[in-house]
C-alpha cells in the first residue's frame, strides 16, 4: 500500500506544470501587457542561471530584469524597443535566441552547413561503395575449388 501511495505521489509531482518564478507583486494589472511581459521574459536569458529564461529563474537579477521589462512596457515601449534596450544594456548574450546578424551568422549557419556537408559526404560514400562493388565481379572458381565444393555438398546431402 505504501509503495502504491508513493508511486501516486511521484506521478502527481511529475505531472505538475513547471512553476514560474514571477511573483504576484510583479504581475501587471492589464492582462494584455502582462502577456507581452511574459512573452518577452521567455526570450531573455537569466544572466546568473544562463540557460534559463528570466521567466523561470528565481535569481534576484532575473527579478530585476522582469521588473525592468514591465516598466518599459508600462512606459509604452514596443517589444522590439524593450529588447533593444536590454541588448544595449547587457549585450546580445541576454537573448536566449540570438538575432540573425553579421556577428551571429556563424552561429546560425554552422549547424545547417555541417548537416548538409555530412549528408553530402554520406551520399558520396554510398555512391562510391555501390560503384566499386558493381565493377568488380567475383572471380571464377578454380577446378580445385569446384571439386572441393562438390565434395562438401555431397557430404552435406548424405548427412541430412
Amino acid at each position: 500500500m505504501r509503495r502504491m501511495m508513493a508511486a501516486i505521489v511521484a506521478l502527481v509531482l511529475l505531472a505538475l506544470p513547471a512553476a514560474y518564478a514571477v511573483q504576484p507583486d510583479e504581475i501587471m494589472s492589464d492582462p494584455v501587457k502582462e502577456s507581452r511581459a511574459r512573452g518577452l521574459s521567455r526570450e531573455l536569458r537569466c544572466m546568473v542561471c544562463q540557460n534559463q529564461s528570466i521567466d523561470d529563474s528565481d535569481a534576484p537579477l532575473a527579478r530585476d530584469l522582469r521588473l525592468l521589462v514591465r516598466e518599459r512596457i508600462a512606459a509604452g515601449d514596443s517589444n522590439s524597443q524593450v529588447l533593444d534596450f536590454l541588448v544595449a544594456r547587457y549585450g546580445e548574450f541576454v537573448l536566449l535566441k540570438p538575432r540573425f546578424e553579421r556577428q551571429t551568422m556563424a552561429l546560425w549557419l554552422l549547424a545547417p552547413l555541417l548537416l548538409i556537408g555530412g549528408g553530402l559526404a554520406l551520399w558520396l560514400q554510398i555512391r562510391r561503395r555501390a560503384r566499386s562493388g558493381a565493377d568488380v565481379p567475383a572471380p571464377p572458381l578454380t577446378p580445385e575449388e569446384e571439386a572441393r565444393l562438390a565434395a562438401l555438398m555431397s557430404d552435406e546431402a548424405r548427412s541430412s
